[in-house]
């Protein structure tokens, strides 16, 4: 029988249970959902390993064999961490899908996928159902019930059937079905900012090195980590979920991010430390100054893209420390100790990491000169990923051994790494990256759009590297056009970070000769007060 590896997640999670068994180390507060009305949701090792185990049970009894895939399209509830650690003990692939997902989008990711099944919240059943197309014939689908208004009945769509009792039913132990830590355990899709999203394969074995990032990040077994991030994303997992799964530390887990209440969830739980992307900053920022602002527990925020503006200026106001790292699902690590290094810098690289900044001749560039931001390991050995049934798109992210992050960079005379903004104009907006060819598809099928052309804008939030989405268009009949009606339209077909900022009402689209979109004439034209520029209600 094959040895437990705590850097398996299964592994991990059984021999905690063993160890600490009654130690809650999840929580899921229900402060920032319904003002604490339900209660909090709790899950001990004990709980995480025996919920885990009847779910492995229910997946092997649809079938599921060794490397075969499912969605796992749900917010933060205990369910996903459940469903994650089936999949590790199975052997078989989650595939993490923001449950906003809908669309040719969700379609897309599930028949890229190959997923078999899928497990999900009562609150994604109609974005399922509608891509079901792209599921094989015999795919299954678990929902969680929720009780959210304006949500289907599990009942109510066919071929669904409950998550809970799958995970209520009688107990159960699954031997372990991996070989290797090398097997996969998840897929996880960029944004696919130039194209179709890619899939990114993480080994199980990835996760344990993920839950030593608390070590770097300076986790105390006092801290209690808390995020309002999705798990569906990469940062969740690896700044809150993994660390604290690895060193047992009791982490605290929003349903979605919520600003006007992150504060007071915090108090409630004595959360420590918790994590931030790009404007999510701003927008804690911005929120109306209180008397009791710096009497919080928190010690230091985990950011990935303070903005410079207001950093020193948060620091003050809420009486914490910010903690600025980098990376990307792909790979590459750098952070700035607090205290240490100038503001607005992510640091430098890990021990074991090689980071540079290469022009496009792959040649290091000097200080203060703008390059892509590119990392190996140390040594000089070749950067490795992969891409899911795509090793065109692997070799091409790792050309000549550099794992290149399509990020553009710079350093200072002292070696410290700043982030400028994505490569080739690609739009980050709240930490996610836009493809624009999703929204202008969604644009292009409103009935009083002719023609549209989607770009971006600095961010009103000064994050850096951030960019607020603009989309021009074309209408049929000026007179009659709604923005209202077209904003609508963007909400229902597309998840919340991908409706545009600013709609930007234009006669035609400037184009070239062979008709590419001429975005530096739109953008001379474009102000937020501009005649014709109507901001997201």
């Amino acid at each position: 029988m094959r040895e437990r590896d705590r850097s398996v997640l299964a592994d991990l999670i059984h021999l905690r249970a063993l160890e600490e068994p009654d130690l809650e180390v999840l929580t899921f507060e229900h402060l920032s959902l319904d003002g604490g009305a339900t209660d909090d949701e709790v899950r001990t090792y004990a709980d995480l390993d025996a919920n885990a185990n009847r779910l492995a049970l229910s997946f092997i009894g649809l079938g599921m064999e060794r490397g075969d895939r499912f969605a796992l399209m749900m917010r933060n509830h205990p369910e996903f961490v459940e469903a994650l650690t089936a999949a590790s003990i199975t052997g078989t692939v989650a595939v993490p899908i923001d449950p906003r997902t809908k669309g040719a989008k969700l379609a897309f990711m599930l028949a890229d996928a190959g997923c078999r099944g899928v497990v999900c919240g009562d609150y994604a059943l109609a974005a399922v159902d509608g891509a079901r197309a792209s599921l094989g014939g015999d795919a299954w689908v678990l929902a969680l019930a929720t009780g959210e208004a304006g949500v289907p009945d599990l009942d109510d769509v066919p071929a669904v059937e409950s998550l809970a009792a799958a995970i209520e039913g009688p107990g159960a132990f699954v031997d372990v079905r991996l070989e290797s830590p090398l097997d996969p355990l998840q897929i996880i899709y960029t944004s696919g900012t130039t194209g179709d999203p890619k899939g990114v394969v993480f080994p199980n074995g990835r996760f344990g090195a993920l839950a030593m990032l608390g070590h770097l990040l300076g986790y105390t077994p006092d801290d209690r980590p808390y995020t309002g991030l999705s798990l569906t994303h990469g940062n969740a997992q690896a700044v809150t979920l993994a660390p604290s799964l690895g060193m047992g530390l009791r982490c605290v887990f929003s349903p979605r991010f919520t600003r006007s209440r992150l504060w007071d969830v915090c108090r409630r739980h004595g959360c420590t430390t918790f994590s931030l992307l790009g404007g999510m900053a701003t927008a804690v920022y911005s929120e109306p100054p209180r008397p009791d602002d710096a009497n919080n527990p928190v010690r230091f925020v985990v950011s990935a893209g303070m903005p410079r503006a207001v950093w020193e200026a948060f620091e003050e106001r809420f009486g914490v420390s910010v903690f600025e790292w980098y990376g990307a699902i792909e790979g590459g690590l750098a952070y700035r100790p607090i205290g240490e290094g100038p503001v607005g810098s992510f640091g430098r690289p890990v021990a074991g990491l090689e980071m540079r900044i290469l022009d496009d001749d792959d040649k290091e560039c000097p200080a203060g000169t703008l390059g892509e931001i590119c990392s190996r390991p140390a040594g000089g050995g070749p950067a490795e990923v992969e891409y899911f049934n795509d090793p065109e798109a692997s070799s091409a992210k790792t050309r000549g051994g550099w794992l290149r992050s399509g990020d553009v960079g710079h350093t200072d005379g002292d070696g410290w790494f700043f982030f400028d903004h994505r490569r080739g104009g690609g739009l980050r907006h709240n930490g996610d990256f836009v493809n624009p060819g999703f929204v202008e598809k969604i644009l292009a099928e409103h009935p009083q759009v002719a023609d549209v052309f989607v770009y971006g804008v600095p961010a009103a939030s000064g994050a850096p590297g951030e960019k607020d989405v603009v989309a021009a268009v074309t209408p049929v009949d000026l007179g009659d056009f709604d923005p209202v009606s077209v904003f609508d339209s963007c909400r229902e077909g597309l998840e919340s970070n991908f409706v545009p900022s600013y709609l930007q009402v234009v006669d035609e689209i400037p184009k070239t000769a062979s008709e590419k979109p001429q975005e530096r004439f739109l953008l001379a034209a474009f102000s937020p007060d501009a005649d014709g520029v109507h901001a997201r209600p």
